[in-house]
């Protein structure tokens, strides 16, 4: 098969694509975005992000499954019988990196585990494992989900106010940059093995993940053995830092020095403001947050939004608008950046990471399920009476789900 055309970064790596939902597929999207050639395969019953909706996008994948998957060949494959293992190995006899998310040890069940097989048979293979917890330890080989990890590694503690107690990032933080974890390892890995000619395995975990999201929060424990809590928007280090209401909605601002701080006063007709007692050091700020927050609101209660965070950044203080999703998606600089992709019906978000010298270049829409099943399958030298034997007896999948 050929790849993706473009003088991308990965222009001719070929990676194996075994994922479902969301760590996994961003992964490997992000590989397709830069030239790789991505083979996903699905099994029977489809990645299960296929039918998380509504809603559903122009092209009727569920938006879910469509922000996640552009780019990729996708073939439905049932390993569990040997025929469709036959067809992995066949795949796998050039590619350079395989991502799997099954549970820990349904590889080995299969006779695919990498120590014990493909390691010897594909010593240069790059075997991505992302899990929920890993294979070994207490918790080891049970499945792991995005709010279930931040509850259990502290991140729904310190989001919240007293209000609402503890709850779930409406984002799912922790499933999101374990895609970014996977993919850091991947390419460390090919870099080492440009040197060594060996691959080798890797693994990314959403309890790792989840644990070191806990920035400053574990650090600030080791140092202070005090349990951090709930601040709403604020922040446990800095003040002020924190949302505030102004005349026409809510306002981010964050100061990390006293300059800032300074201009800032300044700024808010308050020029004796940082030679308050209370508000001279960032360690006094903190001690005093909610006066400060007071005099902060008081401040800019007659502002709109929008003037406000923009004075407010033009005399070197960050601040920005609270804004909802249609409303970012809206902002001119977002268009500036090129962050909204658009082929013809399809809609999404560009990977983040710009080359310059290699850029990326996102792939075709999703594709349905098992829509490269004859092109894939017959690139790998498989012809047509046993394609279709394939398809009858169910150990692979062409038709639409």
């Amino acid at each position: 098969m050929q790849g993706f055309s473009g003088a991308t970064a990965l222009q001719g790596l070929r990676v194996v694509d075994l994922t479902r939902v969301l760590a996994g597929p961003l992964c490997t999207q992000m590989l397709a975005d830069n030239g790789a050639l991505v083979v996903k395969i699905e099994p029977p019953g489809g990645d299960e992000t296929r039918h998380l909706g509504p809603p559903y996008d122009a092209m009727g994948h569920s938006a879910y499954f469509a922000a996640l998957n552009r780019g990729k060949k996708a073939l439905g494959l049932d390993l569990s019988q040997p025929e469709a293992q036959e067809v992995l190995h066949r795949l796998l006899a050039d590619a350079d990196v395989l991502v799997e998310n099954f549970l820990p040890g349904t590889m080995e069940k299969w006779g695919l585990g990498y120590e014990a097989v493909l390691a010897a048979r594909y010593p240069r293979l790059v075997y991505c494992a992302i899990s929920g917890f890993g294979r070994d330890g207490p918790l080891g080989g049970l499945p792991g989900y995005d709010a279930v990890l931040q509850a259990q590694c502290g991140l729904m503690s310190i989001n919240g106010e007293s209000a609402s107690g503890a709850t779930r990032m409406g984002i799912p933080i922790v499933d999101h940059l374990t895609g970014y974890v996977a993919l850091t390892g991947i390419l460390m890995a090919l870099c080492s093995r440009h040197g060594s000619g060996k691959g080798q395995r890797v693994e990314a975990t959403l309890y790792d993940t989840a644990l070191s999201l806990l920035l400053p929060h574990a650090s600030n424990w080791f140092a202070s053995h005090q349990a951090p809590g709930l601040l709403g928007s604020a922040h446990p280090n800095i003040a002020p830092y924190d949302k505030f209401q102004a005349r026409d909605g809510h306002v981010f601002i964050g100061i990390l020095n006293d300059s800032q701080f300074r201009r800032f006063g300044q700024h808010l007709g308050q020029p004796g403001l940082p030679e308050d007692p209370r508000f001279r050091t960032n360690a006094d700020r903190l001690a005093n947050r909610q006066a400060l927050k007071a005099v902060i609101e008081a401040a800019i209660a007659a502002s709109d939004c929008g003037p406000l965070c923009e004075a407010l950044m033009r005399v070197g203080v960050p601040a920005g608008v609270v804004n909802d999703v249609p409303q970012a998606l809206a902002q001119a600089h977002c268009a500036h950046r090129q962050m909204v992709i658009r082929q013809g019906p399809f809609t999404a978000l560009r990977t983040p990471a710009r080359l310059y010298g290699t850029p990326a270049s996102p792939g075709t829409p999703p594709p349905r399920f098992g829509q490269h099943a004859d092109e894939v399958l017959a690139g790998l030298g498989f012809d047509e009476n046993q394609r279709r034997d394939f398809y009858t007896r169910g150990i692979a999948r062409t038709l639409p789900l």
